[in-house]
């Protein structure tokens, strides 16, 4: 199985009882399929990575970035993460936590830009 994995069912759990300040904003924009009807969800894995925010029907994944993943070994990680993701069809689209305070509407225009029409 490739959707979440039973072993990560707590981190995803956790994940989301303890979302980022950030998260949370976006989350509030994302649930209750509230952008052009998407559904998304938050804190899903695929293989063994936990994804943000997630949505089946697009196949596409939505990362929020904060200062944890600005050294080289996080940026690496990230890189292998999405090259991996995306050779499983998924398309990742990385923000940093201080976009969504300062230009969501400009995030909210790319996620929809990035939805198969």
């Amino acid at each position: 199985m490739l959707h979440n994995r039973k072993y990560l069912k707590e981190n995803r759990k956790e994940l989301r009882s303890n979302s980022t300040p950030a998260e949370a904003e976006l989350w509030k924009h994302l649930r209750s399929s509230q952008l052009e009807g998407r559904k998304f969800r938050r804190q899903h894995s695929i293989g063994n990575y936990i994804l943000d925010f997630y949505s089946p029907s697009e196949k596409l994944a939505i990362e929020l970035d904060g200062h944890v993943h600005f050294h080289a070994a996080a940026e690496q990680s990230d890189t292998v993460r999405d090259q991996v993701l995306q050779e499983l069809g998924i398309k990742v689209l990385r923000f940093e936590n201080k976009e969504i305070f300062v230009h969501l509407d400009a995030v909210l225009q790319e996620i929809r830009s990035s939805f198969s029409k």
